[in-house]
C-alpha cells in the first residue's frame, strides 16, 4: 500500500448508516484506530439521531441531513478538546447512529396464569397476549443511550425485549385488576385496557427514553374448565324451557324404545325412563325456571300411553293394520304428550 492509500485508510471523510435490519436500534460507526477528517461529511437519515462522543462524555448531537464538521456545528465536542480557535487536524470521537423509526409487532404475553376476582365465576385465572410497538424519542437519545446502551457497539431490540415485556405485563396485571371488569365482558373491553395500560407505562418508559407506540391485547383466554361452563351455560340458555324440553325428550325416548325389536318392553322401559328423567330435570331446575302451571292430561301418564301403543302393536302384529297406519297412530299418540 502506498503512502496515499495508508492516508485514505487513516482518515475518515463521510459517516453515515445504512440500516438494512428490522431490529438494530443503535450503531456505534466502526472508526477503529482511524481518525476523522477536518471538514468530513455527516449524513443522518430521516428516522436516525447521530451523536458524538468523546472519551465516555457526549457530545454534540445532529438530527437528519447532512453536515460538514467544523468547530462551528461541533461546538460542545471543540470545548471537550480545547479547540479555542478551530481546528485543522483530524480528531477521534466515537459517533452513535440511534434509530428512531418506530419498531412493531414486538410481542409479549403472560408466562403465569393472573388470578382475579370475577361476580359471576369467583376466582378465575386469566392469561393474556398482544403486541406493542415502540420508539427511541429523538429528543431523549442522550438518556436511551446512558441507560439502555452504555458502550455497546450494537444494540438491537432483543436485547431490551426482556425488560419491556416484564414492565408491561405488571402493569396489565395491575391495569386488569383495578378495571372489575367481568371475564365475559373483557372481550368488549380490550381498547379500554389497554388504552390504560398505555397510559400507566409511558412514565416508566420514558424514564428510559422510550415511548410505547401502540399496545394491542390479542386475547385473554380463561382456563378450560371455566370455558367449558360459559359452554353449559350456553347450551342451556339454548334450551329455553327447561319443563319444555323434559317433555321432549321423554316423548324421544318412547318413541326410540318403540321402534327397537321386542319394542313393548322397550318402550315400557324408555317411556319409565325418560319420564322420570324429565321430572328429575324439572325439579333440579325448577330454582331458576318456573314451569307452566296447566294441569297435564291424563292420557300423558306413562301407563295409559303404553297400554294405548301396545294395543296399536298388537293389531300390527295379527295383521289388522298395516306399518303406515301403526305409524300414524303412535304419532297420534306421543303428540298428545
Amino acid at each position: 500500500m502506498g503512502i496515499f492509500g495508508w492516508m485514505r485508510g487513516q482518515f475518515i471523510d463521510i459517516i453515515e448508516w445504512l440500516d438494512d435490519s428490522n431490529n438494530t436500534l443503535v450503531w456505534r460507526f466502526p472508526r477503529h484506530n482511524n481518525e476523522i477528517k477536518n471538514g468530513a461529511k455527516l449524513i443522518v437519515r430521516e428516522g436516525q439521531v447521530a451523536l458524538f462522543v468523546d472519551q465516555g462524555k457526549l457530545a454534540d448531537k445532529f438530527l437528519p441531513g447532512t453536515y460538514t464538521l467544523t468547530t462551528e456545528n461541533l461546538p460542545i465536542l471543540s470545548s471537550l478538546k480545547g479547540w479555542k480557535h478551530g481546528f485543522e487536524s483530524p480528531y477521534k470521537a466515537e459517533v452513535y447512529f440511534v434509530s428512531t423509526k418506530q419498531y412493531l409487532d414486538m410481542k409479549w404475553g403472560t408466562m403465569n396464569p393472573i388470578t382475579m376476582r370475577d361476580a359471576d365465576f369467583g376466582i378465575v385465572r386469566v392469561r393474556a397476549f398482544g403486541i406493542y410497538a415502540i420508539r427511541v424519542l429523538a429528543e431523549k437519545v442522550e438518556t436511551f443511550l446512558r441507560e439502555i446502551v452504555g458502550t455497546d457497539s450494537e444494540l438491537n431490540t432483543s436485547e431490551v425485549e426482556g425488560q419491556l415485556r416484564r414492565m408491561l405485563i405488571s402493569s396489565f396485571t395491575t391495569t386488569l385488576g383495578k378495571a372489575g371488569i367481568p371475564v365475559l365482558d373483557l372481550a368488549g373491553n380490550y381498547d379500554e385496557i389497554a388504552k390504560k395500560c398505555s397510559a400507566a407505562m409511558s412514565p416508566e418508559f420514558g424514564e428510559y427514553g422510550l415511548e410505547l407506540k401502540k399496545l394491542v391485547i390479542e386475547n385473554i383466554s380463561l382456563p378450560p374448565e371455566v370455558e367449558k361452563a360459559i359452554d353449559t351455560r350456553s347450551s342451556m340458555g339454548a334450551v329455553g324451557n327447561m319443563h319444555t324440553f323434559a317433555q321432549y325428550q321423554a316423548a324421544q325416548a318412547m318413541r326410540e324404545a318403540a321402534n327397537q325389536p321386542g319394542g313393548m318392553a322397550g318402550m315400557a322401559a324408555g317411556a319409565g325412563a325418560g319420564l322420570a328423567m324429565g321430572q328429575m330435570m324439572g325439579n333440579v331446575m325448577g330454582g331458576f325456571m318456573q314451569p307452566p302451571q296447566q294441569q297435564q292430561p291424563a292420557a300423558a301418564s306413562g301407563g295409559g300411553v303404553a297400554d294405548r301403543i301396545r294395543k296399536l302393536k298388537e293389531l300390527q302384529a295379527g295383521g289388522l293394520i298395516d306399518d303406515a297406519t301403526f305409524a300414524a297412530k303412535r304419532d297420534a299418540i306421543l303428540a298428545e304428550i
